[in-house]
């Protein structure tokens, strides 16, 4: 017997079922291979896997629609494992799939009618298509395959002793194998059922959070791995951390199932990460250490943070900064941002004034530091269902090392510290963006009162209505007519989030883009493009950039402002992006693929401290009205012309404008949007708004009756004109009362 599959042999033997129009099962092929079922059963659903991939190019039917399991050779019937196998190979290749089961079904009634008329061949050169089935690796990697498509068939969660008799059956164990101990009296199959268990787990395709539970990770519910698989994951893992290697994990026990230190066996445990540095100079760490506490350093800042702590959580003091040399990865010379980890902890009681927690701290050897993914705002709360915050977790709580390949794999990452770019642009946008790693403090700070200052004319109240609602909706839209300031006020409510509008933080921190209708998801989220090297290579648009920087950041708000956008078709733009936008999916646990995945298994969620603000001008009749999907994941607030005492005390301050001509301007305008208000062919929605009459900050202007003059004639009355195309009188009336007005 062979432990070989050939590509030709087991194409004849499945069309001379197909031309017969009868089913054939997996036995069946391995056994016209010559093949012993037991040494190829992993090797098949890839082999069968090369066989779709040839036949998609050749713009055949899937010929492995007709391969069941031996008890489904009179039905045909494809289900739990083998059905979505099948389904995702014809997704990979292009077929769309929106009914697994209709699909299955066409696919099996193309292929017989199809059969008849093949080729008899492939057409393959000698040895070309030989798939063997792989050999070596300790005998617990054998396992890896079959603890996956355990879990698959079980739902994909179980009790451990649920997946060793469900593999028990997949794997086909003599009772020789399954009654052996090693010298430790447990069972050998046990044990390397554990072993397979904790790889998996580190490979990240099996949830370590719940004690008692495996669970697969979205990613563990899409991989299935054949042994010449399993065992690259095996050395790759192996290599990161250490573990057993060899054959000899037999007489070792397998790692406890909740590792590290049963850090997330609690659901409800909480992991801070907290400063100890007060008035900038102040490091009460050795204090904190000494009397068993932790402070929050602020009188106004942090409470409901500190409110939220309780016993059981875990505490880590920690300290930011950034790192040029010396580091344990290639830099290139670039800054990275480091998280010194200088104590650890326990909670043990919250004495309920907002800034004082007991803690049982426990002593470090020495300060561990942590890169790429730092905090630097004093309180953080790290997001355990985060992989990348649990990665952090377990490296602060745990015994876990930072594994910097992984770190420099994350998008943001890989982008950020690639090879020196060598134009001056890319350079100077890589010093600003390295100035805004400092500390906050050092950051000027931007508040409402800046708002107002910079020459808003809503009330306090109003704005911070506005910067409530989008601090708790997440997404934002400013509507209201055109020259009401939407876009001035978008930025500023952003740089309010941010708590600066310092140039070298707003560059990193937020980014605009204005929709139109030529704007698409391919430009918005990902799509292919060229890459300047004359291919085409799959490249992330700006939103799926600020969400991969969004997430690489958590403890930081990041902003996307979308002006007009309505003049787009938002619901194709965003794509399913437009279903993560709600408050209660932005999480790990909600992450969806995309159109364009750059890896299998590759999902994406917008993280919660990334916040979209859009602007809308509601007069523009050749735009559509807002999908209501879209409209009901975004609060709304609409802007109107702000002709008040803000305005004029503006006027006066920035441009020395006096009273009376104030007065005129602000009564002229007033009339003209009631007169358009009353129009039944405009509406409110035309009022014309006061940034048409407002000066640029700080230009005097002399003669404010020459100057509001001079707008009128070649911005107002345009206007008026395209307002009113088909009454051109009117439009020429309402201008002329507005110079006769002066």
């Amino acid at each position: 017997m062979t432990d070989k599959l050939d590509l030709q042999t087991t194409y004849r033997t499945i069309l001379d079922s197909a031309r017969e129009r009868r089913f054939i099962s997996y036995g069946d092929l391995a056994k016209a291979n010559g093949a012993t079922w037991s040494k190829v059963r992993r090797a098949m659903n890839h082999h069968l896997g090369d066989l779709v991939e040839l036949a998609a190019k050749r713009g055949w039917p899937m010929p492995s629609a007709i391969v069941v399991n031996k008890d489904n050779i009179e039905t045909g019937l494809l289900e739990g494992d083998a059905r979505d196998g099948f389904v995702n190979a014809a997704k990979m290749y292009g077929f769309d799939v929106s009914n697994p089961a209709e699909f299955v079904k066409e696919q099996q009634q193309a292929l017989f009618e199809w059969a008849p008329t093949a080729p008899d061949d492939l057409g393959l050169e000698p040895e070309e298509g030989v798939r063997q089935a792989a050999s070596g690796g300790p005998r617990f990697v054998h396992f890896f395959g079959p603890v996956l498509d355990a879990l698959r068939a079980l739902g994909g969660s179980a009790e451990p002793k649920q997946v060793m008799e469900r593999v028990k059956d997949i794997a086909e164990l003599s009772d020789e194998e399954l009654k052996a101990t090693n010298k430790n009296g447990q069972s050998k199959y046990e044990n390397q059922i554990g072993w397979a268990r904790f790889y998996l787990a580190k490979a990240g395709l099996i949830d370590n959070k719940k004690r008692g539970i495996w669970q697969l990770t979205q990613e563990g519910r899409e991989t299935y791995l054949d042994l010449e698989e399993a065992i690259a994951l095996f050395r790759d893992i192996h290599a990161r951390y250490k573990t057993a290697g060899d054959d000899d994990a037999d007489n070792e026990n397998a790692p406890v199932e909740a590792d590290p230190g049963d850090l997330f066996d609690d659901p409800d445990r909480r992991f801070w990460f907290v400063g100890a540095v007060w008035n900038g100079t102040d490091d009460q760490t050795e204090r904190f250490y000494k009397e068993g506490i932790w402070q929050n350093g602020y009188q106004d800042k942090f409470i409901e943070h500190v409110e939220r702590m309780k016993p059981g959580d875990r505490i880590a003091i920690k300290a930011s900064f950034v790192k040029k040399y010396s580091l344990p990865f290639e830099n290139h010379e670039k800054p990275v941002s480091c998280m010194r980890i200088k104590a650890i902890g326990t909670i043990t009681e919250n004495l309920g004034d907002g800034r004082t927690v007991n803690v049982d701290w426990e002593p470090l050897d020495e300060t561990k530091d942590w890169y790429f993914y730092t905090y630097r705002v004093t309180v953080v709360e790290a997001d355990a269902s985060d992989e990348l915050a649990r990665r952090l977790i377990q490296f602060a709580f745990g015994d876990h090392k930072q594994d910097y390949d992984f770190w420099l794999r994350v998008p943001y990452f890989a982008k950020k510290y690639k090879p020196r770019p060598t134009s001056a642009t890319e350079i100077e946008r890589e010093e600003e963006e390295a100035e805004a790693d400092i500390e906050e403090a050092d950051i000027t700070p931007y508040a409402i009162a800046d708002i107002l200052g910079d020459g808003c004319f809503l009330a306090e109240d109003a704005l911070s209505a506005a910067l409530s609602r989008l601090g708790g909706k997440k997404n934002l839209i400013l509507q209201g007519p055109p020259g009401t300031g939407k876009t001035w006020l978008a930025k500023r409510l952003g740089y309010a989030l941010i708590g600066t509008k310092d140039r070298a933080v707003i560059r990193k921190r937020m980014r605009s883009i204005q929709f139109h209708q030529s704007l698409s998801y391919e430009d918005f989220v990902r799509g292919w493009r060229p890459d300047g090297n004359g291919e085409l290579s799959l490249i992330d648009g700006v939103f799926l950039e600020a969400v991969e920087a969004a997430r690489a950041e958590p403890d930081r708000p990041f902003v996307v402002i979308i002006e007009e956008i309505n003049r787009g078709n938002p619901a194709q733009i965003f794509g399913e992006m437009l279903t993560l936008l709600e408050k209660d999916k932005r999480s790990e646990e909600e992450a969806i693929e995309l159109a364009y995945r750059h890896e299998r298994g590759e999902r994406i969620f917008i993280p919660r401290n990334l916040f979209v603000i859009g602007t809308m001008n509601i007069a523009d009749r050749s735009l559509a009205l807002v999908d209501l999907a879209l409209r009901r994941r975004f609060a709304f607030v609409t802007l109107e012309t702000a002709l008040n005492e803000s305005w004029r005390q503006w006027c006066k301050d920035q441009a020395g404008m006096d009273d009376a001509s104030l007065s005129l301007v602000q009564q002229l305008m007033t009339e003209l949007n009631e007169e358009i208000a009353a129009d039944r062919s405009l509406g409110a929605q035309f009022k014309i708004g006061h940034s048409y009459v407002t000066p640029v900050p700080g230009e005097p202007i002399p003669d404010a009756r020459k100057w509001f003059r001079g707008i009128v004639e070649t911005e107002i009355a345009p206007l008026l004109e395209e307002y009113w195309f088909d009454n051109l009188d009117k439009a020429a009336s309402s201008k002329a009362r507005l110079l006769q007005g002066l």
